[in-house]
């Protein structure tokens, strides 16, 4: 099958072109490289993903170019029986206007839906987010809980959700929406709270946490977040759906910190500064919607997974940690 997955250079674009790759399937990956996190982890997910596609039945193309540009994503949208669309402006707390969050997540969007309009599409499959949900009225979230983001990112990955399913109903085009919840793992952005906290114990430096600690997190293995994008190459059960996609546990930012401090370094004491109103107090995925859809159930845990990211990091550190220490 032929596969666009757009942002397919970032961390879970990254790992969805190159397994789709390893199953045998032809890749094009669209990426503007943007350089909201340093581009160096791009070039390595690039290299992963041409890596496998020479070992593999797969291939692997890159076409450096931007979802806002209609005349880019046309013809790619063309020539693609699947659209997994991941290219956005990330960040909750990016010092970034909310003009380009609409312009990225919302324009870019359209402009791939125009095109799959005129073109037709086995699947279109789109990457939301739990910031979508905004301040929790009662946990865990489910599907059809209330929707008021309070972030520009929030609001424009909503807002790319409603286009994507109205479009879905209007021209037949087969739609799925995937609300990730805060993805970690092997590669993950460099600013990332886990990736901080590992850093900074392995170099003798105190965690510090933004805020008291007691917020809690749903974080998700990007392994499992691949898994759930491979079952829609081959169900429709999740068509014209919205599904969110966590680990179905949740932990507070204190005991995550404390768990990677006890495991690196047990005599760093915790440090703590003034946290964000615009972030979310807890986040916690209802998954009975994907598992009863697509037979969604994450695999690790928290602590299993982090154990996996340490391991990566410390075999990958020299090029790695810089980036995470510079972020």
């Amino acid at each position: 099958m032929n596969i666009l997955v757009t942002g397919g250079a970032g961390f879970i674009g990254g790992h969805l072109a190159e397994q789709f790759v390893r199953d045998g399937h032809n890749v094009v990956v669209l990426d503007n490289f943007d350089p909201y996190y340093d581009v160096r982890i791009k070039e390595y997910n690039v290299k992963m993903g041409r890596g496998t596609a020479a070992i593999s039945d797969g291939t692997y193309q890159l076409i450096e170019g931007d979802v806002r540009e209609y005349d880019t994503v046309e013809p790619l949208v063309a020539d693609a029986d699947y659209v997994y669309h991941q290219a956005a402006q990330a960040g909750v707390r990016a010092d970034i206007s909310p003009r380009k969050y609409d312009s990225v997540n919302v324009d870019g969007t359209l402009n791939l839906l125009d095109a799959a309009r005129d073109h037709g599409l086995e699947r279109f499959v789109l990457a939301s987010s739990s910031s979508v949900y905004g301040k929790p009225r009662s946990l865990p979230y489910e599907e059809d809980d209330p929707t008021t983001p309070v972030s520009p990112y929030g609001t424009s990955k909503l807002a790319a959700e409603r286009y994507a399913i109205v479009y879905g109903q209007q021209y037949d085009i087969p739609v799925a929406a995937l609300r990730y919840f805060t993805v970690y793992g092997p590669r993950m952005r460099p600013n990332m709270a886990i990736s901080n906290f590992v850093s900074r114990c392995l170099n003798g430096d105190s965690p510090v946490i933004y805020g008291d600690g007691s917020q809690t997190r749903d974080f998700t293995y990007i392994e499992d977040i691949v898994t759930a994008n491979q079952a829609l190459l081959s169900t429709d059960t999740a068509d014209g759906e919205i599904l969110n996609i966590g680990s179905s546990d949740n932990i507070s930012i204190q005991a995550l910190s404390e768990e990677i401090r006890d495991q690196l370094a047990p005599d760093l004491a915790i440090e703590y500064t003034s946290g964000y109103d615009i972030d979310a107090d807890h986040t916690h995925a209802s998954i009975e919607k994907a598992n009863r859809l697509i037979d969604y159930e994450p695999t690790h845990t928290i602590r299993e997974g982090v154990d996996v990211f340490v391991e990566w990091y410390r075999n990958n550190r020299e090029w790695y940690e810089p980036l995470v220490r510079d972020s």
